[in-house]
């Protein structure tokens, strides 16, 4: 007759036995848990990297079309220096004009 075997109630396990029980499966569980999240690390870090690539990329695309080093794609002009230089020009001259300023530089020279 087995130690953890009583008649009439059968089989059992003792207090002991339980608590290693619950220990290994806590061990277990930890080691499944602490994999899992090693994974979900190493993926996350990967998909950040590409979308964190590929917003840069677009980004410097853009930007290089707005300067205008890029040309126009499907003809969607967005350089937009010349119509800042043209712009600066009108007022520059606008503020030259109103304010005498050339006549104000050669009294000073």
């Amino acid at each position: 007759m087995d130690k953890h075997d009583i008649p009439l109630l059968g089989n059992f396990y003792t207090k002991a036995e339980v608590d290693q029980m619950i220990a290994d499966a806590l061990a277990e569980a930890r080691r499944i848990d602490e994999e899992s999240m090693r994974k979900h690390n190493r993926d996350a870090t990967i998909i950040s990297m590409i979308l964190g690539f590929t917003a840069l990329a677009l980004f410097v695309d853009g930007l290089l079309r707005i300067l205008g080093i890029i040309p126009p794609f499907l003809d969607l002009d967005v350089n937009v220096l010349d119509a800042i230089a043209e712009k600066t020009k009108v007022i520059v001259e606008q503020d030259i004009a109103s304010n005498d300023i050339i006549r104000f530089i050669k009294d000073q020279l």
